[in-house]
């Protein structure tokens, strides 16, 4: 059986406190021994995504911004497939809204509701460091938005309520990951998921494909794929927003229980 891997990154692929993914490398190891496709589907800019790109030394499609673009390496498939723009390397397949449109449409919000909401485009590359704990230069990378607005609300669930009201009254939606809230256009994980899968099985014939999360903006991806899996966040605890059933749960947080499914699923015939 031919697999093909999608992984979230925050809390999932790399550990939420120190963005290490230490305890993920024997199994990131055997999926390159087998020629499995590593697939990075993240709500992290392309900036970011390509620091593991490089690290890891990826040859395969990546999707950023929680579904916003896919980026498929020049000559990867030989199949025919719409493209937004071709652009370093890639060919861009875009399901996002521009930034600048969901930053005008939350700043708008924002004001006229007189709510607390602080997003990354309201902060300079050392407030994001300090609000998120990544290093400054990660942080500039994280601010390097096409289709997403990362941002936090301190207010209570009736606020929370409220804002998700407005936002969809916009015509946009969200979603929120362990850290932030999420504004966004008609994109999330699964969409993109669905048309890189398509493209696999053109490639391929058949294949079995295996998603990994840790929060409520992974369940597209992980209601896109055949075995999905759900590893437990930094307090020791599955999301409690997931109620799908159907989705394993995995002892071990973050990369540990990353590691460990990885393993035994592709050593196994599921």
């Amino acid at each position: 059986m031919r697999y093909i891997v999608f992984t979230d990154l925050d809390g999932t692929l790399i550990d939420h406190d120190t963005y290490s993914y230490e305890a993920a490398k024997p199994a990131i190891e055997e999926l390159k021994e087998k020629g499995i496709p590593l697939i990075f589907c993240t709500s992290k800019t392309r900036a970011e995504i390509e620091v593991y790109v490089r690290e890891l030394g990826s040859t395969h499609p990546f999707i950023s911004e929680n579904g916003g673009a896919i980026f498929i390496p020049e000559g990867y498939f030989s199949v025919d497939y719409p493209v937004s723009k071709t652009e370093d390397g890639y060919d861009v397949i875009e399901l996002g809204t521009a930034y600048s449109k969901l930053r005008d449409i939350l700043v708008e919000i924002r004001t006229k509701e007189k709510m607390d909401i602080i997003g990354f485009g309201d902060m300079d590359d050392e407030g994001v460091s300090e609000d998120t704990g990544l290093d400054i230069e990660s942080a500039r990378l994280a601010k390097m938005r096409e289709y997403d607005e990362a941002f936090r609300l301190n207010g209570d669930e009736n606020t929370a309520n409220r804002l998700k009201e407005k936002i969809q009254e916009k015509g946009l939606n969200y979603t929120r990951g362990g850290r932030y809230w999420h504004i966004l256009g008609d994109n999330d994980k699964g969409k993109a998921v669905n048309i890189l899968t398509g493209l696999y099985r053109k490639k391929y014939g058949d294949i079995k494909t295996i998603g990994l999360g840790d929060s409520l903006n992974d369940l597209p991806m992980l209601r896109s794929v055949d075995i999905s899996v759900l590893v437990q966040k930094q307090n020791g605890e599955h999301d409690p927003n997931i109620k799908d059933q159907n989705i394993m749960r995995i002892s071990g947080i973050g990369p540990v229980g990353w590691n460990m499914a990885v393993k035994q699923i592709v050593s196994s015939d599921v």
